[in-house]
């Protein structure tokens, strides 16, 4: 990493769109030596209310217990203070809004408790809309148009990454404020259902959203055998379709999670238990070389240089389009 690369790195605000890691100390300090300023840790998936406040719980041990490597985010000035005081900023995220059941209530309520980002749906069918594995993608329901203009109105994000293509689209559409794409790749380059197509990014993008291009091997066009410039080479057509503006990191990183092992069972099973969505539970996944572990974070923006992309531009991929995005969308209506 070049000096130029360094001082970059150091003073942008580095913000990570989606980790769903087995969260432990360990793992806050890679994110220091990562030098992460914040990130959206997401590693609820099929969880009820009471368990979605569990969850919220944990949280509240994990910053009693490592004040001096994390804080918790509840606004985009409190990022900003993750990072002059050199710590990083856990905002508290859900990949699916089970939690809420059939409550339009409950999202005020976790979002008061710090739960900022919400992915509508994760893989399969609930109350809101269809997730991409669902057999029929029927679209956002009538509670998921009350859910989203809940979020719209309490200031929480609406996350598409595991979505249906249908269900993705009628939520940009319905949306009165940027959604975003925390974790995804461009199934142009791979035709796996996983990724999402070109017009999903441009309408997120039309519409102010941000698009985290995600590490997931599966969906990269070599597969185990990627590297960070095949990572970046998915990055490329998403900034060639839609601008520097609407790209960012969403890494999602799972550290911690053995391989097999019963957490990434339960996450790649229909709500958890039932029938068996995918085979990414009992595979073995490798993060492409160059970017493999969290504290290999500041190699992109080496790469991102050797690619001849100007700094302004690798710093907003690295945080700024986020902290838009997060500003926009996070501001409750008066």
């Amino acid at each position: 990493m070049t000096d130029t690369a360094r001082q970059l790195y150091d003073r942008s605000l580095v913000i990570d769109g989606l980790q769903t890691c087995a969260w432990s100390r360990e793992i806050f300090e890679e994110m220091r030596a990562g030098g992460l300023t914040m990130v959206n840790a997401a590693s609820l998936l099929w969880e009820n209310f009471s368990e979605g406040m569990a969850y919220v719980r944990q949280w509240e041990r994990h910053f009693a217990e490592n004040a001096d490597l994390i804080m918790p985010i509840r606004s985009v000035d409190d990022i900003e203070t993750a990072k002059a005081t050199n710590r990083t900023g856990i905002s508290i995220g859900w990949q699916n809004t089970s939690p809420l059941e059939d409550r339009l209530d409950y999202i005020r309520v976790f979002k008061l408790l710090g739960v900022n980002t919400m992915q509508l749906t994760y893989n399969t069918q609930n109350y809101s809309g269809a997730g991409y594995l669902e057999r029929r993608d029927s679209g956002l329901t009538g509670f998921g148009h009350e859910v989203v203009e809940e979020m719209n109105r309490v200031g929480v994000l609406c996350d598409l990454s595991h979505v249906g293509d249908v269900t993705s689209v009628e939520v940009i559409a319905h949306s009165r404020k940027p959604v975003c794409i925390s974790h995804v790749l461009p199934r142009a380059l791979r035709d796996v259902k996983r990724n999402k197509p070109d017009h999903i990014f441009r309408a997120c993008a039309e519409k102010g959203g941000v698009i985290g291009v995600s590490l997931f091997s599966p969906g990269l066009v070599v597969g185990n055998d990627s590297t960070i410039e095949d990572y970046l080479d998915a990055m490329t057509h998403v900034l060639d379709l839609v601008g520097e503006d609407h790209v960012a990191i969403g890494t999602d990183f799972s550290t911690g999670h053995p391989r097999p092992g019963p957490w990434l069972l339960w996450a790649n099973r229909d709500k958890g238990y039932a029938r068996k969505l995918t085979e990414f539970g009992n595979t073995t996944i490798r993060k492409p070389q160059g970017f493999a572990r969290i504290s290999e974070t500041p190699n992109v923006a080496g790469a991102m240089l050797r690619r001849g992309w100007s700094e302004r531009r690798v710093e907003k991929i690295l945080g700024l389009n986020w902290m838009r995005v997060l500003r926009e969308s996070w501001t409750p209506d008066p």
